[in-house]
């Protein structure tokens, strides 16, 4: 009976020092487990936010890039120049005293000078080519076509003047069927309009309005 006893009780011991080593092992198993998979998933997560920030940032660069490129852009359709930190803009007709004059260099050849003179109280561009048209005795108007020259800058300060041409050969025969009257100037960038007389002692003009050329502003200094 006693070997009996102490057989059970030594048994009983052993069965709960193995429970006890199980439980202890299963806890310590879980706890490292768990850690390692909050740390993962931390790192991730912060490598994901630490990506979007830096394509965020990315973004904005490109956009402040895209905003100057079309404020550039839009200066640049307007025609205007930097010039001492302002922009130049084109003369206004309102600002313009305009006036024309027969410069014809020879018998045969038929010029009129077209003097603009910046009346206003800031510089401004008449850079390019006029509008023109010329009204005729019988009430028509026809429009003018521009000659074969570019365009140079025309910068007018205060009291400058810019001057263009209108060219044609002169009819000497006498038998001219144009009968202008008068000359209607858009200056460049402009849609007001200035209406001059055709300047006395001009030669006739030498077939139609057609064969009449505008050239573009250029100063007179």
């Amino acid at each position: 009976m006693k070997n009996t006893r102490i057989t059970a009780l030594a048994a009983v011991s052993l069965a709960a020092a193995l429970s006890l080593t199980a439980c202890g092992g299963d806890d310590s198993g879980t706890d490292t487990s768990s850690q390692g998979s909050s740390a993962s998933n931390s790192s991730s997560n912060s490598d994901a936010k630490s990506e979007a920030g830096s394509g965020s940032g990315s973004a904005k660069a490109g956009d402040q890039q895209s905003g100057s490129g079309e404020d550039l852009t839009a200066e640049a359709a307007a025609g205007g120049t930097k010039k001492s930190g302002g922009k130049v803009t084109f003369c206004k007709t309102q600002d313009l005293a305009i006036d024309a004059q027969d410069a014809a260099p020879d018998e045969n050849t038929g010029r009129i000078d077209i003097t603009m003179t910046n009346r206003g109280s800031t510089t401004c561009s008449a850079t390019g080519f006029a509008g023109v048209d010329i009204k005729d005795a019988d009430h028509t108007s026809s429009p003018i076509e521009r000659g074969q020259a570019q365009p140079r800058v025309t910068t007018l300060k205060p009291g400058d003047a810019a001057v263009f041409n209108l060219a044609y050969d002169i009819d000497t025969s006498g038998e001219s069927l144009a009968s202008p009257t008068h000359i209607v100037v858009t200056p460049p960038n402009e849609t007001h309009t200035v209406t001059l007389k055709w300047p006395a002692g001009a030669g006739d003009i030498k077939g139609a309005y057609t064969d009449v050329q505008v050239y573009p502003t250029h100063t007179t200094n």
